[in-house]
């Protein structure tokens, strides 16, 4: 069953370049683009926001230090170690449960979504199409994106409920950034003052 989804979702690849090129995107620069987007609403948000971020980035690793512990004790080959798959884009042979691309991206949108829904809802539609798309260009199976989907929720519900222990920490990594940019803009400003 898991590889008639597979070949079902890659089949369509390869017919459209607009959508292949789409997909591309997706499994290349998802993860980057996540980057972005927690580092703008870090520099952006308020001290709430901040808290976020830090709570998105967070269960992010930890999420992906899962799939790592997975893959501990269970191996999967990729698709296109097994079968015969066309790849768009080239990819290591190691492991394919769970996809760390997807975990990355549901595991941090969730996070999100769980303190913020508006900022939270289209990451993980987001999501959504990142997982797609690893399944799309050859890297994935379909069960693949769901185990990640799986890891990612267990993850962003138990740091969610461990965020009395967690928030000492963000707090304090907030504290000594403002710290830190008080202590540059003064300098700017004495620079400038001089100057």
């Amino acid at each position: 069953m898991n590889y008639e989804l597979f070949q079902r979702i890659h089949g369509l690849s390869g017919h459209n370049r607009i959508l292949d090129d789409v997909m591309i995107f997706f499994t290349n620069d998802a993860l980057f683009v996540y980057a972005i987007a927690l580092l703008a609403i870090w520099m952006i948000g308020n001290t709430t926001y901040k808290k976020s971020v830090l709570y998105a980035g967070g269960t992010g690793i930890l999420a992906l230090l899962g799939n790592y512990l997975i893959t501990l004790v269970y191996y999967e080959p990729r698709p296109f170690v097994t079968h015969h798959v066309h790849l768009l884009v080239p990819h290591a042979a190691d492991a394919s449960f769970p996809s760390d691309h997807a975990t990355g991206a549901f595991a941090i949108s969730i996070a999100m979504w769980i303190r913020h829904r508006r900022l939270g809802a289209p990451m993980i539609i987001f999501a959504f199409l990142t997982g797609l798309s690893r399944v799309w260009v050859g890297h994935h199976y379909p069960f693949d994106v769901v185990g990640s989907m799986i890891v990612s929720v267990i993850v962003a519900a138990v740091v969610s409920k461990c965020s009395g222990f967690f928030e000492p920490i963000v707090n304090r990594v907030i504290s000594v950034y403002q710290f830190i940019l008080e202590k540059v803009k003064k300098r700017l400003s004495g620079h400038t003052l001089h100057s």
